[in-house]
């Protein structure tokens, strides 16, 4: 029984590790193809932190934090415990990734970089309604938020209890997003924003009768 659990461990981990790297990497690389596109309305301060150069430099500090503080957590657990958290930790990280790569793959070039403090769009930004962002405005941002609560079960170390909290910052990022977007496109975004809720899809909709 045991010996099955650290197979499944190492496993899961090792999925868990190999689509956490994608998820890195591919962002990094779509933020150096365009980092020379035209920029266009900005709001906040601190927008030299949205360029490829500031992201990648802040992208290495994180990981070398996490590494430093990849210890297991001296937490006592049985092994049904174990096994069930690992399978539904894999469970909510892979839909995590699906919504992040699924949102990253439906901006195109219109993904860029936000922080708490600032965010800029490109010149010739564009309201993308399509794919995951026609039922809800923040896909990408949900992902990121089920990816760490997943990294938590799964991987259970000093690390992911410092980054699962820090996951939700991007609440306040998406405000921010929302506030320059407003700004940008007016009575589009108004009207976007009233029909595609901003974290939980719309499967239901009351059919409003007319006389």
């Amino acid at each position: 029984m045991l010996i099955d659990i650290f197979m499944l461990e190492r496993w899961i981990r090792l999925i868990a590790i190999a689509s956490g790297v994608l998820v890195i990497c591919l962002p990094l690389l779509r933020l150096w193809q365009s980092r020379d596109a035209i920029r266009g309305r900005s709001s906040g301060g601190r927008i030299s932190w949205t360029r490829w150069s500031a992201v990648f430099i802040l992208s290495i500090l994180y990981i070398s934090v996490g590494i430093l503080l990849w210890k297991p957590i001296p937490v006592d657990i049985s092994p049904a415990l174990r096994k069930l958290l690992i399978v539904i930790g894999l469970v909510i990280y892979l839909l995590g990734i699906a919504l992040y790569l699924w949102g990253f793959m439906t901006l195109g070039s219109m993904f860029g970089v936000s922080n708490i403090k600032g965010a800029q769009l490109y010149q010739q930004h564009q309201i993308i309604e399509s794919g995951p962002y026609a039922l809800f405005r923040h896909p990408m941002y949900l992902g990121v938020i089920l990816v760490a609560i997943g990294a938590l079960m799964i991987f259970r170390t000093w690390a992911m209890v410092l980054f699962t909290p820090t996951a939700f910052s991007v609440i306040l990022r998406a405000r921010r997003e929302e506030e320059l977007l407003a700004k940008e496109f007016g009575i589009s975004w108004v009207d976007y924003s009233a029909r595609v809720p901003a974290w939980i899809p719309r499967f239901f909709h009351r059919k409003v009768k007319t006389e």
